[in-house]
């Protein structure tokens, strides 16, 4: 396994099965946070919309401050931490993302503090998949570091579930602010818990490029091959970041309450987390391109079904839809060392990285802009056309992927 390059005078990792776990567990609850912080914004969407009248190419605006300062920041972060230290920077930028959202709950916000704080939350997000994720993998190197690295993913997709489901649940009880702000609570409890356990001598990355392992091979693709695969996962990001910025204003539209618009988010990300293991499984037994076709297609499909279904019949399904939008990023990843040179697979995977999150993050505003002009449902529609357009990347990356 190729892993990024660390700071060699930094202290040795932990070398008992006991400091490993701990490095294990911690990393990983702070990626069920982090992530889950992520994706509850989805849940709140129609709250802010009817809260603040806004359009909905602002609500795409707010969640790419987000997500747009959570990709940008990796970088810095990785380099902050080569100075000061892995785990206090995790510390702090789980401490910044969660005081962000008891910041959003205590003031009463309004439209700019609200603007401001989900800005500030994603920069502090922005620490957490290349420190964490770097940390497990030098705490694991040479005794499991890919089951290691597997668990810590999959935690991600815990939060994903846990977050926005406990959001929607709070939400019955008490005001958004109130909720939000218990929310922010939790992270500042998980931040707290990083700065005790996470041992101090952790090594750090130099880069951003570390949060998914890969294997290192001597297949390299030609010239448009990396390209090609990066527009596939800038594609295939932006589609499912669209889907889900309108996914609950779909659901709205046919009758669903806040808790139930909660559940099937919850429903798409339980979809999502199975869907990153089968895929991973199709991918090894019928090949890379296969495998991104039918999950590609899968999802156009999904999207467009879900239009004309209704209600009750539309969340089971948002299962299926979950597995597909959610399972070809898995295969996507494993893709990149193949396609690159070794000495450039860091600087590779770096870029993928940043593409596809920055992809995602500027989709809901673009989609968000059709959805002002021409309505929701023409927005998600929109968003299943362009998942099509993978399509004919996917083929005309085959030739770099034959054996594959």
């Amino acid at each position: 396994m190729a892993v990024a390059r660390t700071n060699p005078s930094l202290a040795a990792v932990p070398s008992t099965a006991s400091g490993r776990r701990r490095v294990l567990g911690v990393g990983s609850a702070a990626h069920a946070l982090h992530d889950g912080y992520t994706d509850l914004i989805y849940v709140l969407l129609p709250v802010w919309q009817a809260e603040f009248a806004l359009s909905y190419a602002a609500l795409g605006a707010l969640r790419m401050l987000y997500t747009g300062a959570m990709a940008g920041l990796q970088v810095p972060s990785s380099l902050l931490a080569a100075r000061v230290g892995a785990p206090l920077v995790l510390a702090a930028g789980t401490a910044l993302a969660a005081a962000a959202y008891v910041t959003i709950g205590l003031s009463g916000a309004g439209f700019t503090l609200l603007a401001a704080a989900l800005l500030a939350g994603g920069a502090g997000s922005s620490t957490q998949h290349p420190l964490a994720s770097a940390m497990i993998a030098r705490a694991y190197d040479g005794v499991g570091a890919r089951a290691a690295l597997g668990t810590y993913n999959f935690s991600g997709d815990l939060g994903k579930m846990a977050i926005p489901a406990m959001l929607a649940w709070l939400l019955v009880l008490m005001p958004w602010q109130s909720a939000l702000g218990a929310i922010g609570v939790v992270g500042l409890l998980v931040a707290a818990m990083i700065l005790v356990l996470m041992p101090r001598d952790m090594a750090v990355p130099l880069s951003a490029s570390a949060e998914k392992p890969h294997v290192a091979t001597q297949r390299v693709g030609n010239a448009f091959s990396f390209p090609l695969l990066l527009a596939i996962g800038i594609l295939d990001s932006g589609t499912r970041m669209g889907f889900l910025s309108f996914l609950p204003f779909i659901l709205r539209e046919k009758g669903a309450t806040a808790p139930m618009i909660g559940l099937a988010l919850t429903l798409v990300f339980a979809g999502g987390a199975a869907g990153k293991l089968i895929c991973g499984l199709l991918g090894a037994k019928f090949g890379v391109i296969r495998t991104v076709l039918l999950t590609e297609f899968a999802t156009a499909v999904g999207i467009v079904l879900l239009g004309v279904l209704p209600l009750n019949a539309g969340l089971p399904a948002l299962v299926l839809i979950g597995i597909a939008l959610n399972g070809t990023s898995s295969v996507l990843y494993g893709t990149v060392p193949e396609l690159v040179a070794p000495d450039r697979r860091e600087r590779a995977f770096g870029v993928f990285y940043t593409g596809t999150i920055g992809g995602g993050a500027i989709a809901p505003v673009l989609y968000g802009l059709i959805g002002d002009a021409m309505g929701p449902d023409q927005a998600i529609l929109s968003v299943a056309a362009a998942c099509l357009l993978t399509l004919p990347l996917a083929l005309a990356l085959a030739p770099s992927l034959r054996s594959r």
